[in-house]
């Protein structure tokens, strides 16, 4: 029976977390980026690691089938589950934004409900109402830049990184909800079992992050 179970979402948001695992000396993971392995384990059995979609990730951990996972904080936001959020790791960095062409700044401010396409509803329902503004949520699971290109919505919300997708279709951030990052989460009863065992790996994760 492993110590320390991991969640880790499916690409280089968990390659990242296992480089620096490695790196900080805590583990000797070697791990094949082509593998359909989807549980892992260390050279000495003492972490496994579920490789699963970043959705899911807040769940394994909320269910306490996992100890600790690596999510971003999008995830976080969206699947709202009862988890304890308790390391920045400052890589995978991003915005949340509101976006839109020009011309939609008018409508964010009129007073009417607006249409929002997202792929991210709780986030964006969370946000208009906490600015105290009405709005319709269109849930889109593809592009949603298309939305407001089409007439479908006014604006998107939707994760920005360069902002080079939204130039190309004429749209740009009008509004940030939330910076975003990949974010340690930790199961609330791990937290307190496991605490000693925890806490090694979030210091040495953490004096890496500060380096």
């Amino acid at each position: 029976m492993s110590e320390i179970t991991f969640a880790l979402a499916k690409g280089r948001l968990g390659d990242k977390i296992i480089d620096m695992l490695n790196k900080a000396g805590l583990t000797d993971v070697e791990f094949d980026a082509d593998t359909r392995k989807l549980v892992i384990y260390s050279k000495d059995e003492r972490y496994a690691f579920f490789l699963s979609k970043p959705s899911d990730v807040p769940t394994f951990v909320d269910y306490g089938i996992a100890d600790i996972g690596v999510v971003g904080k999008d995830t976080i936001l969206e699947e709202n589950r009862d988890i304890t959020e308790i390391l920045d790791l400052g890589f995978g960095k991003c915005r949340m934004c509101v976006a839109g062409p020009k011309d939609a700044e008018a409508i964010l401010n009129s007073g009417r409900t607006i249409r929002v396409a997202t792929k991210y509803p709780n986030i964006a329902k969370e946000y208009f109402y906490k600015t105290n503004r009405s709005c319709e949520i269109i849930k889109l699971n593809g592009s949603v830049e298309l939305g407001p290109v089409v007439g479908l919505s006014d604006v998107i919300v939707d994760i920005v990184e360069s902002g080079k997708t939204l130039k190309e279709n004429g749209l740009d951030v009008l509004e940030v909800v939330e910076p975003l990052s990949a974010r340690l989460i930790v199961n609330n009863a791990s937290l307190k079992v496991k605490y000693e065992e925890i806490g090694k790996i979030v210091d040495a994760l953490r004096k890496l992050v500060e380096e």
